[in-house]
């Protein structure tokens, strides 16, 4: 998640192994808001393809059970002040910040904000993947195994 508190914030989930990235635009971090945007977004995935989530220990967080129950997703938390147990979160929301830079207002955000800067990183080539894209190797991983 991006933003500071009390200014509005994004969601952020990256599936690790291909990369792919879902996010939407939080108008509070309440924990309730955030575990349905979270339900929401993880709604949009096959079930097959949803298997754990690590957290981090905010008390945005606190409603994880009911993200568990909804999303039939394994919830994990990362050790305190140990960023890099979620590395791959880490480094796409530091490229979502291409997008809204420390200091950005996150009330200005619209939704197809988010979207755009969504759609253009998932299918910005990588170079971790082969340089293909994180919707190509996602996208694959719907109809098969998830290929890197």
């Amino acid at each position: 998640m991006i933003g500071k508190q009390g200014t509005g914030a994004i969601v952020t989930h990256v599936e690790r192994k291909s990369r792919y990235l879902t996010a939407a635009k939080l108008e509070s971090k309440q924990a309730l808001h955030l575990a349905h945007k979270s339900i929401a977004l993880y709604r949009k995935i096959k079930r097959s393809l949803r298997s754990t989530l690590t957290l981090d220990n905010g008390r945005e967080f606190s409603e994880f059970k009911a993200l568990e129950k909804q999303t039939g997703i394994n919830i994990y938390f990362a050790d305190p002040y140990s960023s890099w147990q979620r590395g791959c979160n880490e480094n796409t929301n530091g490229l979502l910040r291409q997008f809204f830079p420390k200091g950005y207002d996150f009330k200005k955000i619209r939704d197809i904000d988010v979207a755009n800067a969504v759609r253009i990183l998932n299918n910005r080539p990588r170079k971790v993947l082969n340089y293909q894209t994180p919707y190509e190797v996602f996208t694959s991983a719907q109809s098969g195994a998830v290929v890197s």
